[in-house]
């Protein structure tokens, strides 16, 4: 329902606010609402972000923190490979973990309390994929950056700058893929910072991946990364305003219902795989043990050669009949000298 239905226009964000819910400093904080436009202009339409309350944020943190702490213990793994292959394994992992669970994930659960008044939302399927892919790409890029060769500041810099750009390049990529009765526009401002957040987010994030190795200060770092990764969003999101169109058409593309079942199972056989690796993989405690009892194991002798069993007596009487090596062989010849 529109203001303008209530025979009243206010005229700023307050008076929506007041007029509508009264006094709610929450209601307040979730609505972004200019009044109707004269002279043929679209209308600019209400937003809420949080549409089924505190239950979409509340999760979408729990992922965030739940990613970045798989990818942090992911993350650590790099530097102790012992071979290329096992770390560009574990930075795969730590680019999922990162990427696809506290980055995409997060904004995708997010977004399930986005709503605009007037309008149906519908996303489009190839973009939110492209979406997902930007975001593990970036982060495993910026992995790549500094999980190679000694870490320092110019390697961190280089690092957080590249994923920063691409966790704000996957979370306008998100955007673009809605498709709704509106255009969408955003504050420059605010646009540019998210995407200092973004960046500063991320490099942090490498350095922390980097550095971390302790359980509870994984923890630790995984809440703070939540924080950074959930203030870059609504942050970018607080910047959008939707101006509907006054011709209303059919809205294609795929309900938010029918991407939640299969993000969900992405996200759960994601995380239980991370989980198993992380469970497989030994420590360096691990290694460290098995070091140690192999240097308390005594050395095993050298097996000595052995000859092979002579049953009927043949080597005997070979060696009695043609002795050793350089014997000259006998000759059945009768000898000229002895006497006859």
């Amino acid at each position: 329902m529109s203001f303008g239905d209530r025979g009243a226009t206010p005229r700023s964000v307050r008076g929506v606010v007041l007029h509508l819910f009264g006094a709610s400093p929450i209601m307040a904080r979730t609505l972004y609402y200019a009044p109707v436009t004269t002279g043929g202009k679209a209308a600019v339409a209400e937003i809420n972000h949080f549409e089924y309350g505190w239950i979409t944020p509340t999760l979408s943190y729990a992922l965030s923190v739940l990613g970045s702490f798989l990818g942090l213990v992911c993350a650590g793994r790099i530097r102790t490979g012992a071979t290329g292959g096992q770390r560009f394994w574990w930075g795969l992992l730590a680019a999922w973990a990162i990427g696809g669970t506290a980055i995409w994930a997060m904004h995708f659960m997010a977004m399930l309390g986005f709503a605009v008044d007037g309008t149906r939302i519908r996303y489009d399927v190839p973009l939110t994929a492209a979406s997902t892919i930007i975001a593990v790409v970036a982060v495993g890029i910026g992995l790549a950056i500094v999980g190679t060769g000694r870490l320092n500041t110019t390697r961190l810099i280089i690092g957080g700058l590249f994923t920063g750009l691409g966790v704000a390049a996957m979370h306008y990529t998100g955007m673009a893929a809605m498709r709704l009765h509106g255009d969408l526009t955003y504050d420059a401002l605010r646009v540019v910072l998210s995407v200092l957040i973004a960046v500063v987010a991320a490099t942090v994030a490498l350095w922390l991946a980097m550095t971390v190795r302790r359980g509870l200060a994984i923890g630790a770092s995984a809440l703070v990364m939540g924080v950074a990764v959930n203030g870059m969003h609504f942050t970018g999101m607080s910047a959008l305003s939707v101006h509907l169109h006054e011709e209303r058409g059919e809205v294609t593309g795929a309900e938010v219902t029918t991407l939640l079942i299969p993000i969900v199972l992405a996200v759960i056989f994601g995380v239980v795989g991370l989980v198993y690796a992380l469970i497989a993989a030994p420590t360096d405690d691990d290694r460290a043990a098995l070091a140690y009892l192999d240097a308390r194991q005594p050395p095993v002798a050298a097996p000595t050669a052995q000859a092979a069993p002579d049953p009927v007596g043949l080597r005997a009487r070979s060696q009695a009949t043609l002795g050793q090596p350089g014997t000259p062989f006998p000759s059945r010849r009768r000898d000229d000298t002895r006497p006859r």
